[in-house]
């Protein structure tokens, strides 16, 4: 449940009100004439996370700077067993879901991220196959030709620990070996923090930047090593506490994206789920 409100709104703080309505919503229902528990409380929170969504969408056009998703311990998001499940709660994943209205949303992750067929999703949205399959069809030409993130984990791993090595070594010419030449950095700072309002592309502009941030911030910070998003992911900390998520897309051995989330308030839901 928290999964699939997670991936439907991009906010563990939301997600987390969502599953508690539903259980709540259960607590009060006559169970005995429901005959599939699971798919009862499927169609309540995919229902629950539509009515916020139209919300959430007006918030987020007057968010200051560019909005990252909440970012989400891994163990925190429910079995992620192929490629497939990791990707559909990636950041790069979650900010390309922006692009849907609310409808093709809840299609698009019931039938890409859980499987459904079409006559389930029918039934959980109370709409025609023909239109869940429109809806899907016009969901995967908005998301588009999208990069697919699909480096092995083993890669993964080994180019975000290249990363953290050469960061706390302040070896900036490391960290630009590691970056492709179009790679692009988004920072989520939520007008809380100083972040870049727009993102930076290209390796020399993230290069310059990079240097900046360790220029302004590096003093008393400690960097350590997490599985985020179903990603690796590089956390900061200074005097005990949690300063930034950094979560690396990697395609082809290169860091392909950087995605800083600096927003004080998404780092507090971060901790409360990791236990920290």
């Amino acid at each position: 449940m928290f999964g699939l409100a997670y991936r439907m709104l991009g906010s563990t703080a939301e997600a987390e009100d969502v599953v508690q309505d539903a259980y709540l919503r259960w607590g009060r229902a006559e169970r005995e004439n429901i005959g599939s528990p699971g798919a009862w409380l499927a169609k309540v929170v995919t229902n629950l996370c539509l009515n916020r969504l139209t919300a959430a969408r007006a918030t987020r056009e007057r968010y200051v700077g560019f909005w990252l998703p909440e970012p989400a311990p891994t163990g925190a998001l429910g079995p992620l067993e192929t490629a497939e499940q990791r990707d559909s709660v990636s950041i790069a994943f979650l900010v390309l879901l922006e692009r849907l209205t609310p409808a093709e949303r809840a299609v698009f992750v019931l039938r890409e991220a859980f499987s459904y067929g079409y006559r389930e999703i029918a039934e959980v949205l109370d709409l025609s196959e023909a239109n869940c399959r429109q809806l899907h069809g016009r969901a995967r030409k908005r998301v588009g030709e999208r990069r697919r993130f699909d480096a092995p984990g083993e890669q993964r791993r080994e180019v975000v620990e290249r990363f953290l090595a050469a960061a706390r070594g302040g070896d900036l010419a490391g960290l630009e070996h590691l970056l492709a030449a179009d790679v692009v950095a988004w920072a989520d700072g939520g007008g809380k923090v100083s972040a870049a309002l727009r993102p930076v592309t290209g390796r020399e502009k993230v290069v310059r930047y990079l240097a900046g941030i360790a220029a302004r911030f590096a003093a008393g910070v400690e960097l350590g090593h997490a599985d985020v998003n179903g990603q690796d992911a590089i956390l900061a900390w200074r005097d005990g506490e949690l300063i930034t998520v950094f979560v690396a897309e990697v395609s082809g051995g290169m860091i392909v994206g950087l995605h800083f989330i600096l927003n004080p308030e998404k780092l507090s839901h971060f901790r409360g789920l990791a236990g920290s």
